[in-house]
């Protein structure tokens, strides 16, 4: 049986530079109006990011089928290879020559806040990229990419009956209240962490319980303070996996969601997928870059069984 799982979204570059220092501290409220900061960053790293690649990374280190649904720039020849290099299929992973690669520029404070700018280059055109051709698949997610994309892949995926996840993210403020009424309506389910559930709530007029209504299930993540399962039967508290040190919250959400999509695909409760996504989440947040975390299939385990008290295989 197939257990591929397709991935709408970003392959992107990360700019990540460390300010010693609190933002709060230097954003004065009574003048965001005329805002003119700058922050010195002694440390800054250039990684491979963007979420489409970085879910694939977490569900292929975990054993996972991800295809990643995506395009590039010109300059995007050395991803492509390391992609490749991972093992991820490549097929549906556009090079475009006439663009860059979409480019995330990170400023994170010692309180782990984060101010990003973003150059979305060739994901903008991310639609020349048709889900159609990827078939079969067990699973698809929609997580930021052009809106145009994420439009036609959610379409793609209802169409060909492929179970979904949609994940705004990032990319959430694009949409209008009904557009976003129409692909929770779609989709199998939602993921949003707190702050996009706030603004999910506002652009739609519906409330959590409303949207868990509207699908399986509505997840929710709350970084330290854990996650949130909410289905028509309620809402479900899952507890966060202890981090023994948080090194760069980069890329904690798409190593949760790589967690969570794998063990989906292997038939997990959703309680359980998300208790597996915690786990990758703490993994990733011990490392820097969104990338660079060492998944093993035996720590793992061991660190879900010390959280939960259950092996996840």
């Amino acid at each position: 049986m197939s257990r591929r799982v397709l991935i709408s979204g970003s392959v992107a570059f990360d700019t990540i530079m460390v300010f010693d220092g609190y933002f709060k501290d230097h954003i004065l409220a009574d003048k965001v109006h005329m805002l003119n900061v700058a922050f010195l960053t002694p440390r800054l790293k250039r990684e491979f990011g963007g979420c489409a690649a970085n879910i694939a990374y977490n569900l292929k280190m975990l054993g996972g089928e991800p295809i990643v649904l995506a395009t590039v720039g010109h300059d995007g020849g050395d991803y492509l290879e390391r992609i490749a290099a991972l093992g991820i299929d490549t097929s549906h992973l556009v090079q475009l020559n006439d663009q860059f690669t979409a480019q995330a520029f990170i400023t994170t404070d010692l309180a782990d806040n984060q101010i990003i700018a973003f150059h979305p280059g060739a994901m903008s055109l991310a639609h020349q990229v048709s889900a159609s051709g990827a078939l079969p698949a067990t699973l698809g997610i929609v997580s930021p990419n052009g809106k145009d994309a994420m439009l036609q892949h959610a379409r793609e995926f209802r169409d060909a009956g492929v179970p979904f996840i949609f994940d705004p993210g990032q990319g959430l403020p694009m949409f209008d209240g009904s557009e976003l009424r129409a692909l929770i309506d779609a989709a199998h389910a939602v993921s949003v962490n707190d702050y996009e559930a706030q603004m999910l709530c506002d652009r739609t007029g519906l409330n959590e319980t409303a949207i868990a209504k509207m699908v399986d299930a509505l997840v929710v993540t709350l970084g330290a303070q854990g996650s949130q399962l909410w289905t028509s039967q309620g809402c479900t508290a899952i507890a966060a996996c202890e981090v023994s040190q948080a090194v760069d919250p980069t890329g904690c959400g798409d190593a949760y969601r790589g967690g969570l999509l794998y063990g989906l695909a292997q038939g997990m409760s959703w309680q359980h997928a998300m208790q597996l996504g915690s786990v990758l989440g703490a993994v990733k947040i011990e490392c820097q870059g969104a990338q660079n975390h060492v998944i093993d299939r035996a720590q793992i385990a061991e660190r879900h069984h010390k959280a939960y008290g259950t092996r996840p295989w």
